[in-house]
């Protein structure tokens, strides 16, 4: 089991890293409403530029922690459930914006994992 959490906290962290870095101002599949990038992603769940900044920079700090929690196991609880709270609300957007669940699929994915591995 402890292995299966370890994947899951690098799952986790790598797909924060590609979605906030790698593809922060990209077109994808999964941006939220008609958007085609991050920005835009925000500005149709009608929130404003600074929160995307402030769920952003949480998002990639939480998942650092998820890495480094692999050493330091103290950091993995708290990171994931604050993960859990990030996603629900990302889950919570899609809907808000009536979203397919092609776009509101990873986001509900990665609410599970953060769950199973803040319970674990």
């Amino acid at each position: 089991m402890e292995i299966l959490i370890t994947v899951c906290q690098i799952i986790i962290a790598l797909g924060i890293f590609n979605v906030w870095v790698v593809r922060y101002g990209k077109e994808t599949n999964w941006r939220g409403g008609e958007a085609k990038n991050m920005k835009e992603e925000f500005a149709a769940y009608g929130l404003p530029a600074g929160i995307m900044v402030l769920i952003g920079a949480t998002k990639i700090i939480l998942a650092i922690c998820l890495i480094v929690g692999i050493w330091a196991p103290l950091l993995v609880k708290p990171a994931a459930a604050a993960m859990a709270l990030l996603m629900l609300g990302a889950v919570s957007m899609h809907i808000k914006v009536k979203d397919s669940l092609q776009k509101s699929l990873p986001a509900f994915t990665m609410l599970v994992l953060s769950i199973l591995v803040a319970i674990s």
